[in-house]
């Protein structure tokens, strides 16, 4: 197994790191440096629909991680599964039709064979990386480029795309609005406006959350702010996942 390391401690931190499985499949993580950030929207930033999930708007202090440059792949899902499930097929096509349990093996797999603590972002790392520090309604945009962000109802055709064939956001993530709506570790609660510190979620609960959006959503559906949320239980060709990897302070690993 390869790990393309991150820096050492007293090092400069790695920004990209690349982790090699199986087949000829990688997952790359993009260092996302932790900071505060108003998560939500009160006002709906000009987005044409607002609902009462996204209120109110709070601040949220998040500490550093990686998180996946792309959306988790049909290739990388059956590298780390030793099988593949969606319906629309391609290795470089985002996973979908695939469970939030399914997602937690998936990490808990992930995690056992490179030696790394994989596992699902929490909502507010989310939708900070998806911000990557721009007071934005979408992920790298404005809402008159989104076509050159994200694949929804407006360009996908009615089905997913490879990942990372549309621009990044600020901070070189793809695809994090549109294309497949993505599972987070959080269970779904309304929001309050005390302030938080790396929060996760209430410890139980009926159905967890899903951010970005898909190919099938309308632009408002597809707003960094925008939740959805969903049974843990439940599949659909519109949700799949992209991954986080915790910070270590190592060098590794070859």
């Amino acid at each position: 197994m390869l790990f393309t390391a991150l820096a050492a401690r007293g090092q400069q931190r790695d920004s990209v790191v690349r982790v090699e499985l199986s087949e000829g499949q990688a997952v790359e993580m993009v260092w996302v440096e932790g900071g505060t950030f108003t998560m939500g929207s009160d006002d709906g930033a000009g987005v044409e629909k607002q609902y009462d999930y996204t209120r109110p708007a709070h601040k949220v202090t998040v500490g550093g991680f990686y998180m996946g440059r792309f959306e988790v792949t049909q290739g990388v899902w059956r590298a780390v599964m030793g099988e593949e499930p969606s319906w629309f097929k391609g290795d470089m096509l985002p996973v979908e039709q695939v469970t939030w349990t399914e997602a937690q093996r998936f990490v808990t797999m992930l995690s056992q064979m490179t030696g790394k603590r994989f596992r699902l972002p929490t909502e507010a790392e989310w939708e900070y990386a998806a911000r990557g520090g721009k007071e934005l309604p979408f992920a790298g945009c404005e809402r008159k480029q989104l076509t050159d962000y994200a694949w929804f109802c407006v360009n996908s055709e009615g089905h997913t795309h490879p990942v990372g064939q549309l621009l990044p956001n600020a901070l070189g993530l793809y695809d994090m609005s549109g294309n497949v709506a993505e599972w987070c570790s959080d269970w779904m609660e309304p929001y309050t406006d005390a302030e938080q510190n790396d929060p996760r979620g209430p410890k139980s609960g009926d159905s967890r959350i899903l951010r970005g959006g898909h190919y099938n959503s309308t632009s408002p559906g597809c707003a960094v702010f925008d939740r959805g949320w969903y049974v843990p239980s439940g599949k659909t060709e519109y949700y799949g996942l992209r991954v986080v990897m915790e910070a270590e302070e190592v060098m590794n690993d070859e």
